[in-house]
């Protein structure tokens, strides 16, 4: 994945969790990661697995093609 993509990915997860009204730490906690680890995916700096997707669009109530 480009670092394009990345951080386009991470400013999708970002918007769902921000509509939310979701913290990084609130969704760190939900999904079971780190809220470090949730910042670096929303900076596109880290590519999250499919399980982790799975999690993250679940907590955020959305399809996960949303994030895609």
């Amino acid at each position: 994945m480009s670092k394009k993509n990345l951080k386009e990915l991470g400013g999708r997860i970002k918007q769902h969790r921000e509509k939310r009204d979701l913290t990084q730490v609130e969704l760190a906690v939900i999904v079971n990661v780190s809220t470090g680890y949730i910042g670096s995916i929303e900076q596109g700096l880290r590519y999250p697995s499919l399980r982790l997707l799975e999690k993250l669009a679940r907590a955020l109530k959305v399809p996960l093609k949303d994030l895609l």
